[in-house]
């Protein structure tokens, strides 16, 4: 079984601290959009009124409060231990949601929250070691590998894709349009973060490695997919239901981080396989309580018409690029 080193903790506890902060985000943000679509044209209709509210900026400075820490994080411990621990933060929205702006959330959608608290402890106490850097030029070989090149590029394809291609036919009906730009371009943000963090964590440690081109380039590239990924995560909160938008990026984005963070970073080089098969059934108890907290809002009351909160609804012969409206 593996044990949870210093850093480990230190990791735990700043993740911990940004999904309270990140899931109290949804919320704000989300009233920050009902109040600005009531004068003015909508995210989801490709309209900035949100800009000139101040709900939404509450919204946002709690999400980069959160982000900063989820940052810093990443510093200390593997993303195969930070990253699911954001489905605490689903919980959080799920609760505030359920309080807040009355998206009713079920007796199973409980039963959900709990699944997701198990499934993160069981995580949390088999994730591997934090690998050892010395350098920001070590992180730069490791995303130069031909294996995380070729992900790389997979992945910007797919996204130039679904922007020019999906956005304008299927982006107000389909939530997986937004949801995958944010989720796929999130998994190289990531790797990117992990990079900048421990560059930080060198330099305050005395070894300066902002004299590296290769820091610089990690910083810009998070900085532009950020805004990517806020400019489409808003368009599908103020599109869908709070309570899906929430648990499906989060199963999109930790699935997609998770595979980057094995390519790259080769997480699980170091652990044996019972380790690895703990760590996958904690993840896949996650997805299902993920899973209760979606399925879980069509026993709930139907939200306004107005706001346009179509759910996916699944069975084993469905499309999932397909839904149906919420009755």
């Amino acid at each position: 079984m593996g044990g949870i080193s210093s850093d480990n903790v230190h990791g735990l506890v700043l993740a911990l601290s940004s999904s309270i902060f990140i899931g109290s985000s949804f919320i704000i943000k989300k009233k920050g959009l009902k109040k600005a679509g009531k004068h003015g044209i909508r995210a989801g209709s490709g309209g900035y009124s949100y800009l000139r509210e101040p709900c939404w900026w509450a919204g946002m400075l709690t999400m980069i409060i959160g982000e900063v820490a989820n940052f810093a994080a990443y510093a200390y411990a593997p993303a195969i231990l930070v990253t699911p621990l954001g489905a605490l933060s689903i919980i959080f929205s799920a609760v505030l949601a359920h309080f807040i702006l009355e998206e009713k959330l079920h007796i199973f959608g409980v039963v959900g929250c709990i699944l997701c608290l198990v499934g993160s402890t069981t995580i949390v106490l088999h994730a591997p070691q934090e690998r050892k850097i010395e350098s920001v030029k070590e992180v730069w070989y490791l995303a130069t590998e031909p294996g995380f090149l070729v992900y790389s590029g997979i992945v910007l394809v797919v996204v130039i894709v679904l922007i020019f291609q999906f956005v304008p036919r299927y982006g107000a009906t389909h939530l997986i349009v937004y949801i995958g730009i944010c989720s796929l371009t999130g998994s190289l943000t990531v790797m990117s973060v992990k990079a900048v963090g421990i560059a930080l964590k060198l330099s305050f440690s005395g070894s300066n490695q902002f004299i590296y081109f290769q820091t610089w380039f990690f910083t810009v590239f998070v900085i532009v997919c950020c805004l990517l990924q806020v400019n489409y995560l808003n368009k599908a909160l103020d599109t869908f239901n709070t309570a899906v938008v929430s648990p499906f990026y989060y199963v999109m984005f930790t699935t997609l981080t998770i595979l980057a963070s094995m390519i790259m970073f080769k997480d699980w080089d170091t652990q044996n396989a019972s380790q690895i098969v703990t760590e996958l059934c904690g993840f896949v108890t996650i997805l299902s309580g993920t899973f209760l907290l979606h399925k879980t809002k069509d026993m709930g009351g139907s939200p306004s018409p107005t706001m346009g909160s179509p759910v996916f609804h699944t069975s084993p012969n469905a499309n999932p690029c397909t839904r149906q409206p919420e009755l």
